[in-house]
């Protein structure tokens, strides 16, 4: 069965035309079908919500970044940035192409305002931190970039697709492989544990123990005129963590929101704190301390509906959670 899968095409406008146009020729020669803004290139609020719609039916997303941040939503974001934003929390695989220079931008396709320029270096540094990017220079390289990366997507991660109606298999053979999996679900989840000696042997690090954390800090330096980066670590026990983060879980915030408010709470504890510029966490030691608090069953992880209609993945408290927030947090006499 030949598939055709639909690709998001997302970027700011006026100043990617032409790069746009390349990666959507290189979309098709790779028999994929292209899908983007160019149905409503000025977009506002109410064309975003039929943008959702088009990026639900998309099998894969690719973000463009060049030198401008893009028109500002009544949220204070741009439109690209709410784009991606929404791809993240439908789980739609992003291929990121972040333009590798700035100072090789020409000034009329580059931000000039100094806000702007920071919410694009922050947008840049959240979409950096997440996952793999590649970086472009020039028009030129971008098809090849673009036929390697989305080619290997589609081979690493298969997607959905669409297919002729006459192509498709008979609805009652779907039924019978569907009934197969249920039953494949049940005899899984009824299947008895097994533990091996090495499982029995690990012992899980406690709220006394020492683990080493890693970050950057970006801030606008208004001397040079140019964004600078500086690294950041600390060594912190579990108990200390989770004292600093605990209080913010009671809001039951997702997945982004805690390694961001995460990067902040614990930045503000380093000798080397500065107030200005935006600090990140790296996101392996991230990863470490969500599944290390969720061994401990200090949280639970569950994905869920967000406000905005998509998916995204939330952070709870457990019961033992809570009460050892209250303990660590609650003012003694």
């Amino acid at each position: 069965m030949n598939k055709r899968y639909q690709v998001f095409i997302s970027s700011t406008f006026a100043d990617l035309k032409e790069e746009r146009a390349k990666v959507i020729q290189t979309v098709m020669e790779l028999d994929c079908i292209p899908a983007g803004m160019e149905i409503f290139p000025a977009i506002d609020q109410e064309q975003f919500e039929f943008i959702k719609k088009v990026i639900d039916d998309c099998d894969y997303y690719i973000l463009i970044i060049g030198g401008r941040y893009g028109t500002l939503s009544e949220k204070g974001i741009s439109y690209t940035e709410m784009e991606y934003n929404y791809a993240i929390e439908k789980g739609i695989k992003v291929i990121a192409l972040i333009h590798g220079n700035s100072d090789d931008i020409p000034i009329g396709k580059s931000e000039k305002n100094e806000a702007l320029r920071i919410k694009l270096q922050n947008f840049k540094d959240k979409v950096a931190t997440n996952r793999l990017v590649k970086f472009w220079r020039n028009l030129e390289e971008l098809p090849g970039l673009v036929a390697l990366s989305l080619s290997k997507t589609i081979k690493t991660y298969p997607a959905i697709g669409w297919v002729r109606a006459n192509t498709v298999a008979d609805p009652e053979l779907y039924k019978e492989i569907n009934e197969l999996r249920k039953e494949n679900e049940k005899l899984l989840n009824n299947a008895p544990t097994q533990f091996t000696e090495v499982d029995k042997e690990i012992e899980l690090a406690g709220l006394d123990d020492i683990i080493e954390l890693s970050g950057k800090r970006v801030w606008w330096d208004n001397r040079y005129k140019q964004d600078k980066k500086s690294d950041w670590s600390i060594k912190i026990s579990w108990g200390k963590l989770f004292s600093l983060i605990g209080p913010y879980l009671l809001e039951n915030p997702n997945d982004f929101s805690v390694q961001k408010t995460l990067a902040k709470v614990i930045y503000e504890t380093t000798d080397d704190y500065i107030s200005n510029g935006t600090p990140w966490l790296i996101d392996q030691d991230f990863q470490t301390i969500k599944i290390h608090l969720k061994a401990l069953e200090l949280i639970e992880l569950k994905y869920a509906k967000a406000t905005n209609g998509g998916m995204s993945l939330f952070w709870y408290l457990t019961k033992t959670g809570e009460k050892l927030m209250l303990k660590l947090r609650s003012v003694k006499k």
